[in-house]
């Protein structure tokens, strides 16, 4: 029995590595500039990956995480979020990893009060959505995706539960075509990178100007490398001709940044778009 499950696990993960394959032909066939400039990039990302595994820390280290630990308990104690989860003993469950907390209200905090629209993958007991009212305020609107019917009880006058896969794009066209405006996405669903890939794809241009989306649960190295193709976008230079300026891409003027935490990536949109990058200078004195 055994054996087969190792066979069968064997088999899924060949397929998996077959299917990327084929994708990685496909797209060298349709951009095969930009393939090649990629590729060029493995090394780099083998070094960097390299060098983040063999870190050790040192004296400076240890200096600077005293300081860092003195000041992240100064921000717990102050975190909204961090004191709703403290004090919920008994109710509907809310299940998130300790260090998300902090990135919520990092990213969370100006929405807070305002007629913000909140969309949560993965409702499981309910627990989250219960914490989002509370700490937007009475004017946020809350949605909740989740694939098991069951949900569908968490629903009430403050908030809308939808019933369906995450990884299906047609569910996503249903569910944009219902709720028009959203300015928050929390990604806490099925984790898996086809999911999470798909989610993005299809939600973070549905997010208003100015808004966020949040992926949480990080667990594969596939997803990753998705988000680094995004970040490597948000430095294409296009200079005009007399080089004073970088012409935004559609991307640029869409999306003002890319955050990663450990398990955690957030993606903030820009309040307006951006037409392009270009330098300022000041003072009068200037070396030869």
């Amino acid at each position: 029995m055994q054996g087969n499950n190792k066979h069968n696990q064997f088999v899924s993960q060949l397929m998996r590595y077959c299917s990327r394959l084929r994708q990685l032909g496909q797209t060298f066939l349709e951009e095969p500039k930009l393939t090649r400039h990629l590729l060029n990039l493995i090394p780099a990302f083998v070094n960097g990956s390299v060098y983040s595994r063999d870190w050790n820390s040192n004296s400076a280290d240890t200096c600077q995480n005293i300081i860092e630990s003195s000041h992240g308990k100064s921000m717990e104690s102050t975190n909204p979020l961090k004191l709703y989860i403290d004090s919920h003993k008994e109710g509907k469950g809310v299940h998130k990893s300790s260090n998300y907390f902090d990135i919520y209200h990092t990213h969370f905090d100006i929405f807070r009060g305002s007629d913000v629209h909140v969309l949560e993958i993965g409702v499981h007991s309910g627990g989250s959505l219960e914490m989002w009212h509370d700490y937007f305020g009475s004017k946020c609107h809350v949605y909740g995706i989740d694939v098991n019917p069951a949900c569908k009880a968490h629903e009430d006058d403050r908030t809308e539960i939808f019933i369906g896969d995450q990884g299906e794009r047609a569910f996503w066209k249903d569910f944009k075509d219902k709720v028009p405006t959203i300015d928050i996405v929390i990604d806490d669903g099925g984790h898996l990178p086809e999911q999470q890939i798909i989610t993005l794809e299809e939600m973070l241009p549905h997010i208003r100007p100015g808004g966020i989306y949040l992926c949480e649960d990080i667990l594969s190295d596939h997803f990753t490398a998705y988000l680094f193709g995004l970040m490597n976008a948000l430095n294409v230079i296009n200079r005009n001709e007399d080089g004073t300026a970088s012409k935004a891409s559609h991307f640029q003027s869409s999306v003002h940044s890319v955050h990663l935490y450990p398990f955690v990536a957030v993606i903030q949109k820009n309040d307006r778009h951006i037409n392009e990058f270009s330098s300022v200078k000041g003072g009068t004195e200037w070396l030869a």
